[in-house]
């Protein structure tokens, strides 16, 4: 035990001018329940995912959960290095991850855990691949619905490989990992984006970082070097008031973002509670509105939360923005009922004064020939979620002068 907090201490107590810890990526965990692409318990395996962090920094540390998990976590062996193009690892960058100064740990049902300070320089917009032995079964494993990096599973302990074997099978969606942290070389903050699928990225292209949020890192990256990393907090299908796919922005605000390290923005963009209440009860709807259980809710409902996000984020120190309601018209979700409660939900967004600032996705998409629906060429076909193309527009559209 003492070799664990001396080892902790060396890497980032005892130093006076060391830089704050900052989270640079993260994903909001979920329940492996109907929502989420696999429900498979894994035994005896390494998953392999790559993630893109959007600031670097010459420590980092990693934070599995097993908060959704209904048995204690075994992980058996860590390793972490810079990802080559093909889920490999680049030459010299491997680095074992340990906790509390071990190479395994087991994770209490319910908890997280944060890995030791690795020490693995890294610049902003890399690559990580991270290995994660599982050694035992994992009947639910604590995971995230959509999958935009890329993963890999594989049989045995494959911490050490530095290519992936020819059996690795493909990860339908992330499991377990749910942030990286990094020790930067200079005074970093964090934006932390609360939202739904359309933070979330559907429709972006996977494994290519397209998400507004991934490119709106890129910008900020590009404009003065690092001075803020993006975290995209996104539930594919979340909502502000009711639990469903995946907890509900309200219950979930304090551990996904309020507890974001260095954080100084919020940026909340959540819009399913107007189109889950709103939508129409028809066959075609029918599997997936039973994912959405709740009693209705209505604008006024929806403005009151919206008030309750902002307000516990100016409590915490950060800044608060919002982002109106972006138009679905054309989709099988789409009722003029919720359209109208969509224009009153952004309507009071841009003139209430709740917020530090207002990010127009609506003004950004909508088509002017049709104001209900998206643009032809920014949504994926489904005049519902973005294209490539759509979230750039919306990542193109955001005053950076708004995060200095």
């Amino acid at each position: 035990m003492n070799r664990a907090i001396n080892t902790f201490s060396r890497s980032t107590g005892s130093d006076p001018n060391a830089m704050a810890w900052v989270r640079t990526w993260g994903a909001s965990p979920q329940a492996p329940d109907s929502s989420v692409s696999f429900v498979e318990p894994f035994e005896n395996a390494t998953l392999r995912q790559v993630v893109r962090i959007s600031g670097g920094g010459h420590h980092l540390r990693i934070r599995i959960s097993n908060e959704y998990g209904i048995a204690p976590l075994t992980i058996g062996a860590a390793r972490v290095a810079l990802a080559n193009t093909d889920g490999g690892s680049q030459d010299g960058s491997d680095r074992a991850v340990t906790f509390s100064g071990r190479p395994t740990a087991t994770v209490p049902a319910g908890a997280p855990i944060l890995s030791d300070p690795i020490d693995l320089p890294t610049d902003a917009l890399s690559r990580l691949a991270i290995s994660l032995y599982l050694p035992g079964r994992v009947d639910s494993p604590t995971c995230h619905g959509a999958f935009h990096t890329l993963g890999w599973l594989i049989t045995g302990n494959g911490t050490t490989l530095a290519s992936l074997p020819t059996d690795a099978a493909l990860l339908a969606a992330q499991a377990l990992i749910t942030a990286v942290e990094v020790q930067p070389d200079t005074p970093v903050k964090a934006i932390a984006v609360i939202g739904d699928s359309r933070v979330d990225g559907t429709g972006s292209t996977p494994g290519a970082d397209r998400r507004w949020t991934d490119l709106l890192a890129e910008r900020l990256a590009a404009r003065n070097g690092q001075t803020r990393c993006v975290v995209s907090q996104g539930i594919n299908g979340n909502r502000m008031l009711n639990d469903g796919i995946g907890t509900a922005a309200l219950a979930r605000f304090d551990r996904d973002v309020l507890a974001t390290p260095g954080l100084s923005h919020v940026v909340i963009a959540v819009g399913n509670d107007v189109m889950s209440t709103f939508a129409p009860r028809t066959e075609e709807t029918a599997g997936l509105l039973s994912m959405f259980p709740g009693a209705a809710v209505d604008v006024d409902d929806i403005i009151a939360a919206h008030l309750q996000l902002a307000a516990r984020a100016h409590a915490h120190g950060a800044k608060a923005y919002a982002a109106t309601i972006a138009p679905y018209g054309g989709s099988d979700m789409y009722t003029p009922e919720g359209d109208k409660a969509r224009e009153q939900v952004n309507t009071w967004i841009r003139t209430s004064d709740a917020f530090d600032g207002v990010l127009d996705f609506d003004a950004v998409w909508r088509d002017p020939a049709d104001p209900r629906r998206i643009r032809g060429d920014l949504h994926e076909g489904d005049n519902l979620h973005g294209s490539d193309a759509g979230y750039a527009a919306l990542a193109e559209s955001i005053d950076l002068c708004l995060f200095d």
